[in-house]
């Protein structure tokens, strides 16, 4: 059989084969990241414990001012030494912060931890304004103007809840805003860890 020049009998389409691979490439890479998420979902990993290479370090040198008209002292690494610390990062501006306000307020009655904040990026007066409305569950409050600080203690987003154990290590972090559900799974048996361990 002769192959017509003009496309007939026995002439194979050029392009044809690749226009589908074209076309089932995006298919399939979507397909897997589909299954990725789904495996993720359906995994029953805590999203908010989101793995840090800092827990078990020391935790950063810091050395943040005080929030001017708070009256109480800036964030300091050496007063980590010897007690528990919940340092929550926050920010007036940070809507999720406002809402696990009452909860770090419940969490503050407890004398045998520290809780003490880092303020992200803030204007102090908004800040002010944030705990005057709100209350003040803070012994120390420093100031990270530029998320310098932040950026060191590996923050991703406001907020975040670190517990520093006796020995100024990093115990744990917690992404995102407390819930009432996540202090009583998550958080509070971390405290009692770091309460229970040696200093």
């Amino acid at each position: 059989m002769s192959v017509d020049r003009n496309g007939g009998a026995g002439a194979a389409v050029p392009g044809v084969g690749r226009r589908r691979l074209m076309l089932l490439v995006p298919l399939l890479v979507f397909i897997g990241l589909a299954g990725l998420f789904l495996m993720q979902l359906l995994s029953g990993r805590d999203s908010t414990a989101i793995p840090s290479a800092l827990i078990g370090q020391p935790a950063p040198q810091t050395h943040l001012p005080a929030l001017d008209g708070s009256g109480l002292p800036g964030l300091d690494t050496a007063d980590f030494a010897g007690k528990v610390t919940l340092l929550n990062v926050f920010a007036s501006w940070c809507a999720p912060c406002r809402e696990e306000h009452p909860v770090l307020l419940a969490l503050s009655q407890d004398k045998r931890y520290r809780l003490a904040a880092l303020n992200y990026k803030d204007k102090p007066e908004n800040a002010r304004r944030f705990l005057g409305e709100l209350g003040n569950p803070f012994a120390a409050i420093g100031v990270d103007e530029t998320g310098r600080t932040a950026i060191d203690w590996g923050v991703y987003g406001v907020p975040e809840t670190f517990i520093v154990g006796k020995d100024g290590r990093i115990a744990y972090k917690h992404v995102g805003p407390l819930t009432p559900e996540s202090v009583r799974a998550s958080l509070l048996p971390e405290i009692e860890k770091a309460l229970a361990a040696p200093g």
